[in-house]
């Protein structure tokens, strides 16, 4: 399909429903209001284009957007490109999970999460956290720098409270992510989220709540999964 008939095709799923819920969670337009499950239907007919990702991404449309996330090769994805994504990504869902997603599976994933969690943009600097966070669920342990890991979680116990809204939330996923994905840091992140204790994020006219991290991990052990990594983050 070319980008114009994947836009035509994306019109034609959308639905009025969809849109009024993505606008309370603080999207803006152009947007058709396509639900990620029919997104994910349309993957076959990008997936092996990356200029089309690429494409589709720069249309600067949300249900695009996040289709190029779902298409793009992360290995293919030039520094200056990621670059460019994270300052487009105007809004936590594009910034938290498309982006951030397709960052942590490319080459450049701790440079530029270590870059951006710096911004003085409240989206880049939460594009940073979530990539850090994605990251760690799909590399192996030995891969890992523990130390940095450690510096990061204490960073989180010494801020986040005073941190900008939506920063606060990953932030919090981030310790969650320690916790669950890193068994050496587990107890470390637990003893971080009981400090935190609940981390409280303006989420406007939704129903979303922010999980409690402490809970979160025990959930993970509970089910005996702690250190289980994802073969991909891109959802």
């Amino acid at each position: 399909m070319t980008y114009e008939e994947i836009m035509q095709k994306l019109e034609e799923l959308g639905s009025d429903q969809t849109k009024r819920i993505f606008l309370n969670h603080g999207v803006k337009e152009p947007y058709f209001g396509v639900k990620i499950g029919d997104l994910k239907k349309l993957v076959k007919y990008v997936k092996k284009d990356q200029k089309l990702a690429l494409q589709l991404y720069h249309s600067g449309n949300h249900d695009a957007m996040y289709l190029a996330g779902l298409s793009v090769n992360p290995k293919l994805m030039a520094k200056e490109d990621l670059q460019d994504w994270a300052k487009k990504a105007y809004w936590y869902m594009v910034a938290e999970y498309t982006v951030a997603q397709v960052a942590a599976e490319s080459e450049y994933a701790l440079e530029l999460a270590n870059e951006w969690m710096s911004s003085e943009q409240e989206m880049i600097t939460v594009v940073g956290w979530s990539t850090y966070a994605n990251y760690l669920s799909i590399t192996p342990d030995e891969e890992l720098d523990i130390g940095e890991i450690r510096t990061l979680l204490y960073r989180v116990k010494d801020s986040v409270h005073e941190e900008r809204n939506r920063v606060r939330y990953v932030m919090n996923s981030f310790v969650i992510s320690v916790g669950s994905y890193v068994p050496e840091l587990t107890e470390e992140a637990k003893q971080v989220a009981d400090f935190i204790g609940k981390v409280h994020v303006d989420v406007g006219n939704t129903a979303c709540k922010v999980p409690l991290a402490k809970d979160y991990i025990k959930k993970v052990e509970d089910k005996d999964r702690i250190g289980i990594k994802r073969k991909t983050c891109i959802c």
